[in-house]
């Protein structure tokens, strides 16, 4: 069994995170199970910014390190974003309403970030990944069909791989 730990970036500004975004990022860490393989981050300052917060809070050592996948962010986040605009919310159902050819597209190359930072685990082993809203539910969506209700700031969702059976399931 293989587990991902998806959240979203917590509270910025334009790519970086504000101080409260940075508290809130320590603060959630130590909260954290722990015990995990690798840390993965789409990327983006805001969301490699979110990871070193978190590992600070949780205040444990992670051997892989942290490593960028590159396919957990959008190349088309304009498009989401004028997709919001449009639909007015942020879930998938919605954005998918006004445009679906995104939601298809697209969840499927987010998937194969999930798919990238579940073959970097070992057997057993866990990962905290952190990426944005909506990407994150769409990536889960392509991996998994499951839509799943928007992240907040610092929320997330487990996503485990039990020998090709995936589950997905909000944390607590």
């Amino acid at each position: 069994m293989k587990t991902i730990e998806l959240l979203r970036h917590t509270a910025n500004e334009g790519d970086a995170l504000t101080p409260d975004g940075i508290a809130a990022a320590v603060e959630i860490g130590g909260a954290l199970t722990g015990g995990y393989s690798i840390a993965v981050s789409s990327g983006a300052q805001r969301a490699t910014q979110t990871i070193g917060c978190l590992l600070a809070g949780l205040g444990e050592e992670v051997p892989g390190g942290v490593v960028v996948v590159e396919a957990l962010r959008s190349k088309v986040e304009d498009r989401w974003r004028e997709a919001y605009r449009a639909a007015g919310a942020g879930d998938l159902e919605s954005l998918q309403g006004v445009d679906p050819d995104l939601v298809a597209a697209d969840s499927e190359a987010l998937a194969q970030g999930l798919r990238a930072a579940f073959s970097l685990l070992p057997e057993g082993g866990r990962a905290i990944a952190v990426g944005h809203s909506p990407t994150n539910e769409a990536a889960v969506y392509g991996l998994t069909r499951v839509m799943i209700e928007p992240m907040q700031k610092g929320e997330g969702v487990l996503i485990t791989d039990d020998a090709g059976s995936l589950s997905v399931q909000r944390p607590g």
